[in-house]
Parts: structure tokens; C-alpha cells; sequence
């Protein structure tokens, strides 16, 4: 799928809308098949889940997210372009969202929030997966049984955490996705 153009949500109350997505050079919105895939993953906890759709872009995973029953999605994207398309879509659609018009590694240093999914699929090209990890681990923005979506290069390597352990795994073409779920660093929390 072209950056430029629409996305289309897969499933929930609002299948089959569509994104009007921005045409600017570096944006991936996750494919269909791939967000098809992970709602049905999380399927069984995403009712009610406070969401973090980190590295936003388009929205199209957190507004997946809010599709499906998600209870609040907040939405982290630094580009003021694609933040203002992402309001435009969230009020066009008719559903809440809190968007963050912040650089994502600048907002995590501040009070933390923790949230039951954290979507993460930062730029490639910027190969920040294990420090944004880090920040998110130990800032505390991840409940304590939270589940983290981690999108990457297929073969990239990186370190995650050791209280993240892989759930679920695949790859489409050059992507590479997982789900994770965290574990207390601490045994007794």
C-alpha cells in the first residue's frame, strides 16, 4: 500500500472506513493483513484497554484499536502534518482519541501513564527499537501484564527487555511483527 491515499480499517464498529493518509517520504502504514492479524491476537484484552499507539503516523493501529473496543487511545506523533490528519480522522470518524503533537523519546520522559497495549512501529530508518523499549520499561508506561506490539525490519536484531517475552510472531514481505507480554521486573509486584 502507498503512503499517499487511504488506509482502511479492518474490523470493529468502524470497518471498512478509511484514513485519508498524508503523502510524506519515510510513511509505512502497517498493511491490512498484518493489523488484521494482530487485533485477532489481542482480540481477548483490547476491550476496555487504555492504548498507546507510539510513533502514530497514521493512526491506523490505535484507531484499530478504538475499532475494536479499545477504552482510550492515546496517539504520539511528532510530525505536525500527520498529528493534524490524525485529529482530522479521529473527529471525522466520530470517536475520542488524545493526540500528543510530541517527539515520542521527549514525551516518555514525562509522568508516566501505565497503558495495557503499547503499539510500537517507530520509522526504520531510525532504529530505536531497544532505547524506546527501554524508556517504556523503565519509565513505567507499561501496565504490569501489558502486551506490546513491536513492528520491525524482518531480520533486524535489537534487545528488548527481559520481562518481555514473545507471545506471538510473523512476518509479511520485508516486516516482521510480534506480540510480547510483559512481566513484573519485580516478582512480588
Amino acid at each position: 500500500m502507498s503512503a499517499s491515499g487511504r488506509v482502511r480499517i479492518i474490523g470493529g464498529t468502524l470497518r471498512n472506513s478509511r484514513l485519508d493518509v498524508p503523502d510524506l517520504p519515510g510513511l509505512r502504514p502497517t498493511a491490512d493483513r498484518v493489523r488484521e492479524t494482530l487485533f485477532n491476537w489481542l482480540q481477548p484484552v483490547v476491550g476496555g484497554a487504555r492504548c498507546l499507539d507510539l510513533y502514530a503516523g497514521t493512526g491506523a493501529l490505535g484507531i484499530e484499536a478504538l475499532s475494536r473496543g479499545a477504552g482510550a487511545v492515546t496517539f504520539v506523533e511528532r510530525d505536525t502534518r500527520l498529528a493534524a490528519a490524525l485529529k482530522a480522522n479521529l473527529a471525522r470518524l466520530k470517536v475520542g482519541g488524545e493526540v500528543v503533537g510530541e517527539d515520542a523519546s521527549r514525551w516518555l520522559r514525562g509522568p508516566a501513564r501505565p497503558f495495557d497495549v503499547v503499539l510500537l512501529d517507530p520509522p526504520f530508518a531510525l532504529d530505536i527499537w531497544a532505547d524506546t523499549a527501554g524508556q517504556l520499561e523503565e519509565g513505567g508506561w507499561i501496565a504490569a501484564h501489558g502486551w506490546i506490539y513491536v513492528e520491525a525490519p524482518r531480520g533486524a536484531t535489537f534487545r528488548l527487555p527481559g520481562n518481555w517475552f514473545p507471545h506471538r510472531q510473523g512476518h509479511a514481505g520485508e516486516v516482521a511483527y510480534a506480540l510480547y507480554r510483559r512481566t513484573p521486573a519485580d516478582p512480588l509486584s
